[in-house]
């Protein structure tokens, strides 16, 4: 194929591009004309699909700079995280798809591999990207590859023991071309907490060290003959230069890495000269870049944490479509302030998401009770630990996908102690638009495995504070309160609503459905159009879904046909353990289960209840097929 010819003096679209090879025949100018475009894609586009806006937008030159200084896909670019990779995917031949972000059938939210080369490694949860770096670089090495792995990682990733575990281990490797870049925005997803954060502030502080640096091998590489020759000798005595200038050297350079910044993360020249020195390395090497978050946005850029994660909004004022003020999440906040206003014993705790799970009124109103742990959900299982042996009450609110990440802590810390913490799983069961990563439905199937613990799933926000109120005060051990992202589906009688179980029947029925949490509303749906159609249903509503009471298999044993339809993965679920039940006591009716059977990628919670068969609309087809 005939190479193209690129008129660098002429600003060139996106779409005129074979993408990311003529990245590299561009001129700065250029490149700062598309990252410009690039920029009012990601606001024209997450203000219909949602999304992580902020995030993005600040690493829209970072972005730029890898791919015209590395070579991907031969050279491995991970992501950490993953919801900052929006630009990636625009230069890497997706900028034709963009508009189908997060949509179903559409491209991911976060990497994947099978969507594209490009995308090195899935990533969606935080402080993973050092240690696949790590493991990619020494495969390299071993495959006598001469490629770069090259991890991205944010400020408050840093608060992750993984990261300082992953940096420990690469530091120790001797010509690995590793390079970790560090994307300071001095915010995360909350404000980064903690000594880490202080030590970044003082690295920012010296940013006179690296500016000095580029400005004498600049000059040296001006004299003829000699002077790249005393550029790259001034190498060797760099670290006894920046040991006169600061003393010491700081916590990257301990672990074995060549520490380089902290640099302007939107001046794309800088940013490509740092990326060539580190190259010259034979050894692992730490960038530290700073950038703005939300950068080119007002709204974003002054309130970078509303524009983390974001649903769809109005481009001119910035306001989101659908207000947030009264969902799940604020409902369980707001009842913990109502707790806690009359009990000093209650804590709060969370890990980089006050905002995300409604702690923010906590916060204000009780900051010596309030406890941001940074990302680093292990220690908050552990630390709520501590608390709790010495008569606390600890709240640690946190998203479903998230508490996977502590499983041990609660098995060998809370559980064999039967110390009581109680847990507020925010975004459980499906998520929607974020995909596999981030779809709350292995919870239930976790804990279930976990003795002296206790489960409820409210379907609505009245049975929510009063299971609250259970699990802080009635229960021992692990209690946990689940429930989902946005608001309450319906409101419902008094009748209906229960911390235990209750049945909702309508006449004499041979059919049971099971149920809980906010899918009840489309089982009184299915109920509801069933019997127009002369087939009654009777429903259980399990609100304290796990353990299982006793007499349950009494309870349900005369139906002929019992369909359990759950927010869950099917494995491990509540069903699974009514159906060895229901097994043991020798029943002989129909038993049907309907969950989550893999991974459930991005689309709107309704498309993603109806692939797993849990709209009103699949339940009464179900049904109504074993009544023909």
């Amino acid at each position: 194929m005939k190479e193209k010819n690129i008129n660098i003096e002429k600003k060139i679209p996106l779409s005129a591009l074979s993408l990311p090879e003529d990245l590299k025949k561009l001129s700065i100018k250029q490149c700062g004309a598309l990252c410009s475009e690039i920029r009012n894609t990601l606001i024209s586009t997450v203000s219909k699909t949602g999304g992580h806006l902020a995030s993005n937008l600040g690493v829209v030159e970072l972005t730029m700079a890898i791919h015209r200084i590395f070579n991907s896909p031969e050279d491995k670019i991970v992501w950490d995280v993953g919801h900052q990779a929006y630009t990636h995917k625009i230069l890497t031949g997706r900028a034709g798809e963009f508009k189908t972000l997060r949509r179903k059938d559409g491209i991911s939210g976060f990497p994947k591999p099978d969507e594209s080369v490009h995308d090195t490694f899935i990533s969606g949860h935080s402080s993973t990207s050092v240690s696949v770096a790590c493991g990619i670089a020494e495969a390299m090495r071993m495959q006598g590859k001469e490629n770069y792995a090259v991890a991205v990682i944010g400020d408050g990733a840093m608060t992750g023991g993984m990261f300082y575990e992953a940096m420990n281990n690469g530091g120790r490797g001797k010509n690995l071309n590793l390079i970790v870049i560090l994307n300071d925005n001095n915010m995360s997803i909350s404000k980064s907490v903690g000594s880490v954060a202080k030590h970044l502030t003082s690295l920012r502080n010296s940013e006179e060290y690296l500016q000095t640096k580029r400005a004498v091998e600049r000059g040296l590489k001006k004299i003829p003959i000699m002077g790249k020759s005393v550029a790259k000798g001034i190498k060797n005595v760099k670290d006894s230069v920046k040991y006169s200038l600061f003393e010491s050297s700081n916590l990257f350079e301990d672990m074995g890495f060549i520490y380089l910044g902290p640099v302007n993360g939107h001046d794309l020249e800088e940013l490509e000269e740092v990326m060539r020195m580190a190259k010259t390395y034979d050894e692992p090497v730490f960038i530290h870049v700073k950038t703005v978050k939300g950068k080119g946005y007002a709204p974003a850029e002054n309130n970078p944490g509303e524009y983390h994660g974001i649903s769809r909004f109005d481009i001119e004022t910035g306001n989101p479509e659908v207000s947030a003020d009264r969902c799940f999440s604020t409902v369980f906040g707001r009842e913990l302030v109502r707790i806690a206003g009359n009990d000093n014993r209650i804590t709060a705790i969370t890990a980089a998401m006050k905002y995300g799970t409604g702690l923010q009124e906590f916060y204000f109103r009780f900051p010596d009770r309030f406890f941001d742990v940074g990302i680093a959900e292990q220690h908050a299982v552990t630390f709520a630990g501590g608390m709790a042996a010495m008569g606390q009450i600890p709240v640690f609110a946190v998203y479903s996908s998230f508490l996977q990440r502590a499983y041990d802590q609660l098995v060998h810390d809370i559980s064999i102690g039967n110390l009581h913490i109680v847990l507020g799983i925010d975004r459980a069961g499906i998520v929607g638009e974020d995909g596999e990563t981030h779809q709350g439905l292995l919870d239930v199937p976790m804990l279930t495995t976990i003795k002296n613990t206790t489960i409820y799933s409210p379907c609505c926000y009245s049975e929510l504070t009063d299971c609250m109120k259970q699990a802080i005060y009635e229960d021992k051990g692990i209690a946990a309160v689940r429930y989902p992202r946005g608001g309450e589906p319906s409101v419902y009688e008094s009748g209906y609503l229960s911390t235990d179980r209750v049945f909702v029947s309508r006449g004499s029925s041979d059919i049971l459905i099971i149920t809980y949490g906010r899918i009840f509303s489309e089982a009184m749906k299915a109920q509801e159009t069933l019997s127009s159609e002369g087939i009654n249903c009777d429903i259980l509503k399990f609100t304290k879904i796990w353990p299982l009471a006793d007499s349950l298999a009494d309870e349900i044993s005369d139906y002929k046909k019992i369909v359990f339809f759950e927010e869950s993965m099917d494995s491990g679920s509540i069903s699974e353990k009514v159906a060895d039940i229901l097994a043991e006591s020798g029943f002989r009716g129909e038993y049907i289960s309907v969950a989550a059977r893999g991974y459930i990628k991005q689309a709107s919670v309704q498309e993603c209840l109806d692939e797993i068969g849990l709209t009103d609309e699949k339940m009464a087809e179900l049904i109504r097929k074993g009544c023909r």
